[in-house]
């Protein structure tokens, strides 16, 4: 501080309070759901679907993976994949519904310009393209396949897929 005025002036603006004589009654503005711990994946016949759970007990049920990242942020995602490749590594589900998981996320965080995944898509036209802002993922569904891109990874897409995405993106801006 330059002078004593200063320090007057700014004292003014606060009120020297002892350990122990405040009590700080805040109500947070949104709270964070608790962190993930377990995930399980349900059959009724010939449907299945997800189910999250957090620690605090509670959980969620999910239809398709799409639902759940509109409703994950990306830590929930790097949580569900930890618990995903602490489960199977990386050898390949058999079950349908855990190997969709396994697929998404392995596609996400692991990709390999060698995947298979890469191959197929060689010819296809972009269906649908989306981004999901609150995890950081790009979807793009193709005619019989779809996948799904975390935003800051560079993934071996053909000029075409790019150009067939940002037509997609222009013309959702209409």
């Amino acid at each position: 501080m330059e002078d004593d005025e200063e320090k007057e002036d700014l004292k003014q603006c606060f009120e020297i309070v002892q350990d122990g004589e405040v009590a700080i009654n805040a109500i947070p503005l949104a709270t964070k759901p608790v962190v993930i711990v377990d995930y399980k994946i349900h059959r009724k016949g010939k449907q299945g679907y997800y189910e999250i759970i957090r620690a605090d007990g509670s959980s969620k049920i999910y239809l398709l993976f799409s639902q759940l990242i509109k409703s994950f942020d990306r830590e929930d995602l790097e949580t569900l994949w930890k618990l995903v490749k602490a489960k199977h590594g990386n050898t390949r589900p058999e079950e349908g519904y855990e190997r969709v998981l396994w697929s998404n996320l392995m596609t996400m965080f692991e990709h390999h310009v060698e995947d298979l995944i890469w191959r197929n898509l060689q010819g296809k036209k972009v269906l649908l393209w989306r981004l999901y802002d609150s995890c950081g993922i790009h979807f793009m569904r193709f005619k019989d396949m779809h996948v799904y891109m975390l935003v800051e990874k560079r993934y071996p897409l053909t000029p075409e897929i790019i150009t067939d995405m940002l037509n997609k993106k222009q013309k959702s801006n209409y």
